[in-house]
């Protein structure tokens, strides 16, 4: 159902697969959650986040939903789910989300609430709530609004229609559109060159990019120095340096410490 492999480069690569449909439940969260607290407590220097089958997802398993008796259980319920993405945002090293087919509801938000979005050109995607009167609950909506504007987000979760990625990518949602095929090698190929990268450096990009979303440019601008100063503590960017003053650009290899 979730499978989580390491390489030897320190790209980690989480596949869900639960077929026919890749629907979340119950059991697909906690297995979900888990793989996640595993890079939590021994992080990889990237994670691939992808999924087998037809679909990456077809959505949520509306049972999971009929169960619910009232709003104090389904906000208990919301809360659970809501945790996921939070905890996929907050990861300190660069997250990549590749999605070769349709994107539905919980899937879009674990995908917005990664660093990058990668498409393959047959991809579509949708926060199609409005067909039981929901609004999304794990983030989706405003993590969009993040990326494409307030108004995109309401027109995305309103209309409850699915979006191609070519669309996606004009709104600054998606990344990348990558050719349908090959599309799982060049993704794992992207997310290994990010993996190679110096990691303390992309985590401070990270750091840096969170006090921007906070509060502006005002508020990253009292922290960016700090964050950046920090890297001189690591193992990258002195060596790094040195290979730039003997070699030239572009010939540093980095080892994420």
């Amino acid at each position: 159902m979730v499978k989580l492999e390491r390489d030897a480069a320190g790209l980690a690569v989480l596949t869900i697969d639960a077929p026919p449909l890749n629907l979340y439940t119950a059991e697909l969260h906690d297995r979900l959650v888990a793989a996640v607290a595993e890079v939590e407590e021994d992080a990889p220097r990237a994670l691939l986040i992808r999924a087998e089958g037809k679909v990456v997802s077809g959505g949520v398993d509306v049972s999971l939903f009929a169960a619910q008796s009232g709003p104090a259980e389904a906000e208990v319920l919301f809360d659970r789910m809501l945790d996921l993405p939070d905890r996929i945002a907050a990861l300190p090293f660069p997250t990549v989300f590749a999605a070769h087919g349709l994107t539905l509801t919980w899937a879009f938000e674990v995908a917005v609430a990664c660093d990058i979005i990668l498409a393959a050109a047959r991809a579509k995607f949708g926060l199609v709530e409005k067909v039981i009167g929901l609004t999304p609950t794990m983030g989706g909506t405003q993590r969009l609004a993040a990326r494409a504007g307030v108004g995109r987000a309401k027109e995305f979760v309103m209309t409850g229609e699915r979006y191609d990625a070519a669309t996606l990518e004009r709104w600054n949602v998606v990344n990348r559109v990558l050719a349908d095929d090959g599309f799982d090698d060049a993704a794992r190929q992207f997310a290994a060159t990010i993996a190679a990268g110096p990691t303390q450096a992309h985590a401070a990009t990270k750091r840096v990019l969170a006090h921007f979303e906070h509060g502006g440019v005002p508020e990253a601008n009292e922290h960016v120095t700090a964050i950046a100063a920090a890297l001189f503590d690591t193992e990258d960017l002195p060596n790094a340096v040195r290979s730039f003053l003997a070699d030239g650009p572009g010939k540093a290899t980095f080892t994420g410490r």
